[in-house]
């Protein structure tokens, strides 16, 4: 009797880790209430597989300064996703790598600006300004994680 219950409960909690790996992760994004590039981005994260969350505010320097985004390549807005930081116009397959490799010391990933082509940049013509993806760590030291 008892390991056709502890079966049965193996199947349970099995079947509920199976269901909750395959729940899409969700990014909280903050955004400054005037920019609109921000929801083509958030657009491009759903796209992706992500669930969103997106909130205002007026300050975004004090979101980023306490995010531990460096001053240099900041955007126009800030999320987090498992631990990590993300700003700017990063892209989707950028951020799953992030959270497949989970770099040493990395804090977070930043566009710097809004280059012409990144998601939620994108322009008719279908150009591309070539941009890098950077990683940061808390001391503020950037790295290129990739070229786009």
């Amino acid at each position: 009797m008892k390991r056709i219950q502890f079966a049965a409960l193996s199947l349970v909690f099995g079947a509920a880790g199976v269901i909750l790996a395959q729940s899409p992760a969700t990014i909280a994004v903050v955004r400054d209430p005037g920019c609109m590039c921000c929801m083509k981005w958030v657009a491009h994260l759903e796209k992706g597989g992500y669930k969103t969350t997106v909130t205002e505010s007026t300050d975004m320097d004090s979101v980023k300064d306490a995010k531990g985004v460096p001053r240099a390549p900041r955007s126009c807005h800030t999320a987090t996703i498992g631990g990590y930081v993300i700003e700017g116009h990063v892209p989707v397959d950028d951020i799953k790598r992030l959270l497949k490799e989970r770099p040493t010391g990395v804090v977070g990933l930043a566009v710097a600006g809004m280059p012409m082509g990144a998601p939620g940049m994108e322009v008719a013509d279908g150009r591309v300004a070539p941009y890098k993806v950077l990683a940061f760590d808390r001391a503020g030291k950037t790295t290129v994680f990739a070229s786009h």
